[in-house]
């Protein structure tokens, strides 16, 4: 069988351009993978960053859910700290209301900004990201055919949208296998503790209603093009946004420049090192070995692509690529 390939969209703001423009993408982006026969289309929340539109996650999934027909779109994830559970539990709940049988909702526990956002972000001053596993639960509940809580949601309650743990290290893991929920890893950016959360979730996992087995989804970045050089030219985008980051200064995502991994430093060099061991750039023969060296490494049963590319049609043709490589890699069957 074929390993599921999902677009993970950060709604990219570009220089020179605006949200408004990066909404358009946006939309442009799910129908072209729902074409192209991806299986999911999932936004990401991120808050106060310059270059990262999708804050509103919901209101823009419902924009996505207008404008295609098929694809399964959801959220990569909802940071529940920052928000009540019943309030996630409506909007999904009316998502799912909308697009039935097309809704996901992936949930995390970091706030998806810096501690001063995440304190701007808080629906109480009580509110605790260590009751993240609680708040999953209580989500749930909001959600089920019979709720334990005298409290309704509507729209939500008997919708029974998917829920998916999303992490960067093993507390997910743990959390995911726990309740018997699918497993999003965000190796894309964080790959440090991969192999060790795989296991922890595998080998801890416990049967729920939602699902029978372990399913593991895993983040991975991809820049295609015809040629290495081009699709390394493309990637300079990510890896320029990528250290602003992690240097204290985010921005808005530039322009791709050549050679620009021959212009930083080793501690710069190192960092990019780390984030593309889940990564594979380069021309069609490129990313397939790459592709096929990771889901053996990893036994991951999907990947959840991201593609930061600066110019949006070069950014439509490393997914076309792709999927054109898709059936050449195999893994195990679906949930949702």
């Amino acid at each position: 069988m074929t390993t599921p390939l999902s677009i993970l969209d950060l709604s990219p703001i570009c220089e020179g351009g605006d949200a408004s423009q990066s909404f358009r993408n946006s939309l442009s982006l799910a129908q072209h993978g729902e074409k192209l026969g991806y299986r999911r289309y999932w936004l990401a929340e991120h808050h106060g960053m310059p270059g990262i539109a999708s804050a509103a996650t919901a209101v823009l999934l419902a924009h996505i859910g207008a404008g295609t027909q098929t694809i399964r779109i959801g959220a990569g994830g909802v940071m529940l700290p920052n928000h009540s559970p019943l309030v996630i539990a409506e909007q999904f709940g009316t998502l799912e209301s909308l697009y039935p049988g097309r809704i996901d909702l992936g949930l995390g526990r970091a706030p998806g900004s810096d501690q001063r956002t995440a304190r701007a972000l808080r629906r109480n001053l009580e509110s605790d990201a260590d009751q993240f596993p609680q708040d999953v639960v209580e989500l749930m509940d909001y959600m089920s055919k019979a709720p334990r809580q005298p409290v309704m949601a509507v729209p939500g309650r008997g919708l029974e949208v998917p829920v998916w743990i999303l992490g960067s290290s093993t507390f997910g893991a743990q959390l995911a296998a726990h309740l018997g929920l699918p497993y999003a890893f965000a190796s894309h950016f964080a790959p440090q503790q991969l192999m060790q959360a795989i296991r922890i979730y595998r080998e801890t996992f416990k049967p729920s209603a939602q699902l029978q087995k372990p399913y593991v989804m895993l983040g991975f970045n991809v820049f295609a093009a015809d040629t290495d050089e081009e699709a390394n030219f493309r990637a300079s985008s990510w890896q320029q946004a990528f250290v602003n980051l992690r240097s204290g200064r985010p921005g808005r995502l530039p322009p791709p420049v050549k050679n620009y991994r021959g212009t930083v430093g080793p501690a710069e060099n190192a960092l990019l090192d780390s984030v593309l061991s889940c990564s594979a750039v380069g021309s069609v023969e490129t990313v397939r070995a790459g592709m096929q060296a990771f889901i053996a490494r990893t036994g991951a049963d999907e990947l959840m692509v991201t593609s930061q590319v600066f110019d949006h049609a070069a950014r439509l043709r490393s997914y076309e690529l792709l999927a054109g490589i898709r059936d050449e890699v195999g893994t195990a069957a679906l949930p949702g």
